[in-house]
């Protein structure tokens, strides 16, 4: 860690990455050289214009240009700002907040945290501006594509505790789903499969051997091809509830990975998932008050 005491601030709702400048992985002679090394993912184009805004700076806090020296085994921060970002047209709802954590309600399509395309249009990035709270982080995560309850911690010394709350499985989650209706099939039951990732990356599959996923399911409402579920995971395994659904040939209406991946326009908002994380509940590990939160969306057949 650098030694210097500077703190940089937060910017739009964006904190400061921070880079170890190590000689050993590059013979650049500037700072910028050594970023677009490190970096190849980032235009360079991209690179220059931080600069040119000064986004990038030493860990004293001096901004520095695409000229500056590279200067071994010290530090550097800078601030990812896109260029062009899409606009998400969605917004989120704060449903409850105490010292500890805030409960939120995320729209469909806002992902989580900056990442890839997305940095102003992210959940995280939008709380920061709106609370002015740089040190938020989720305690557990929804797919983009999935609206609902999600808890976000405030307080830095009891975020371990929530988050060990969730790895321990001791919050009870209920998500609803709009998916295929196959009379052959007979609810309530419980599915357990063995899940990896599969092909593309981003996506998961089903495979031979042990058990890692298991999701109790209840029908709620049929009318035609469709019907509405509850389900419940009792593991929360990457894209689970979709997975595992597809699996029983009744995937989630506009799954755009399951069956098959379809890439649609970053812009189109026309057909959101059907999948929302409906409740949560759970005994809060710093008070052990029980709390149940509801989202206030709804999911219609």
């Amino acid at each position: 860690m650098p030694s210097s005491e500077f703190t940089p601030p937060m910017i739009n709702g964006v904190s400061a990455s921070q880079v170890f400048l190590d000689a050993n992985k590059s013979n650049a002679s500037t700072v910028y050289e050594y970023l677009c090394q490190q970096f190849p993912h980032i235009a360079s184009a991209e690179w220059q214009q931080r600069f040119k805004d000064g986004l990038v700076f030493t860990e004293n806090g001096e901004i520095l240009t695409t000229l500056s020296a590279f200067i071994a085994n010290s530090h550097v921060f800078y601030y990812r700002f896109l260029a062009h970002e899409i606009h998400v047209p969605f917004e989120h709802q704060i449903l409850f907040e105490n010292d500890h954590f805030i409960v939120v309600d995320k729209p469909h399509f806002l992902t989580m945290s900056p990442t890839g395309q997305y940095v102003q249009e992210t959940l995280l990035v939008r709380l920061k501006k709106q609370m002015q709270i740089e040190h938020l982080t989720p305690i557990h995560r929804l797919d983009r594509e999935t609206a609902g309850v999600v808890l976000i911690s405030k307080c830095v010394e009891s975020r371990g505790l929530y988050q060990q709350m969730f790895a321990t499985r001791q919050v009870q989650k209920t998500y609803h789903a709009i998916a295929g209706y196959r009379e052959d099939l007979s609810f309530p039951m419980t599915t357990q499969f063995r899940m990896e990732k599969g092909q593309p990356f981003y996506t998961m599959r089903i495979c031979s051997g042990e058990a890692n996923s298991e999701t109790q399911i209840e029908l709620l409402e049929q009318h035609g091809e469709w019907a509405k579920y509850e389900l419940n995971p009792h593991t929360g395994k990457q894209h689970q509830l979709r997975v595992h659904l597809n699996q029983l040939g009744i995937p989630i209406q506009n799954d755009p990975f399951y069956p098959t991946v379809q890439h649609k326009p970053e812009d189109d908002f026309s057909q959101p998932l059907q999948l929302l994380a409906k409740h949560i509940e759970f005994i809060d590990p710093v008070t052990q008050q029980a709390f149940l939160f509801h989202s206030t969306h709804e999911l219609t057949l």
